[in-house]
């Protein structure tokens, strides 16, 4: 099932549920899907790679709100943004925990034949491909540099 058409189930089951945050985030995520169907020089239909893509930017400029708000004591609006991280998180692919994600790139690494943080750039390219979905790209950055310094 395409994620449009399992949005639209879960807007429904929602509403008859009554549940509000539920509803108001996964609104957000079909308006980003029409969105991004009906831009100039898309397809009709949006590519697994595309929906995963679009959702993990939608959940990083809510992370990043939430910050702001907090940071402006406006922790009322936080929560808000931070109930809709959760629900949007429910869509994408289970992250890596931190000692997976380090395996999986000191494979890329070896594959690669990274030697220094020279290399960085060959690395971070390949782990970005072989890891979307699987680990936002700022904790793969990290994980990279790490390794590559020692």
């Amino acid at each position: 099932m395409s994620l449009k058409l399992k949005i639209n189930d879960d807007i429904k089951t929602a509403m008859k549920a009554k549940q509000k945050d539920d509803l108001r985030a996964l609104r957000a995520i079909k308006s980003m899907i029409l969105l991004a169907e009906t831009a100039d020089g898309s397809t009709s239909e949006l590519t697994e790679e595309q929906e995963i893509k679009m959702l993990q930017k939608a959940v990083k400029q809510r992370k990043e709100s939430a910050q702001v708000y907090k940071e402006q004591g406006r922790e009322d609006l936080a929560e808000v943004e931070l109930v809709e991280v959760a629900v949007i998180e429910k869509y994408l692919p289970a992250q890596m925990g931190e000692e997976e994600l380090q395996a999986k790139i000191a494979e890329i690494i070896a594959q690669v034949g990274a030697e220094g943080p020279k290399d960085m750039g060959k690395v971070m390219g390949a782990a970005s491909k072989a890891l979307a979905g699987q680990a936002d790209g700022k904790s793969i950055s990290t994980v990279v540099k790490s390794l590559l310094n020692k």
